[in-house]
């Protein structure tokens, strides 16, 4: 069965760190793109970042970039997002997923392009 397990989140002040982790499982991970997303009260889920399979193709959303760092341990079966610099704008749940493509060489942040999303891990920032 198919299952994600994303865990880190929590409540961090502004200009604090935290990491992200999520553990995939039920099928062969390192086949596949896995993307970060983010969903904030009252907005729409964003993308925040991507990672392909091999790890040759990220991207991120530009209001993240140079703050967070996306990074995948496919032993692991773990995909990690580092955020760094942490703002209040910054709080939302925060959700992996898997592309539905396999080997794609360049990773993206359209949510149409997922298609199995984990539960989702608060993250706070906030005095």
């Amino acid at each position: 069965q198919l299952q994600f397990v994303e865990s880190g989140g929590g409540l961090v002040q502004p200009g604090g760190s935290l990491r992200l982790s999520c553990v995939a499982s039920g099928f062969t991970v390192d086949h596949y793109t896995i993307g970060w997303f983010r969903q904030a009260p009252g907005k729409e889920r964003e993308g925040v970042s991507c990672i392909s399979n091999s790890g040759y193709s990220i991207d991120y959303v530009d209001s993240v970039k140079g703050r967070f760092t996306i990074s995948r341990d496919n032993a692991k079966k773990t995909v990690y997002l580092q955020m760094n610099s942490l703002k209040p704008e910054d709080t939302a749940v925060y959700y992996c997923a898997v592309a539905g493509v396999q080997f794609r060489p360049m990773c993206v942040m359209t949510t149409h392009d997922y298609i199995y999303w984990g539960q989702g891990t608060q993250v706070t920032v906030s005095s």
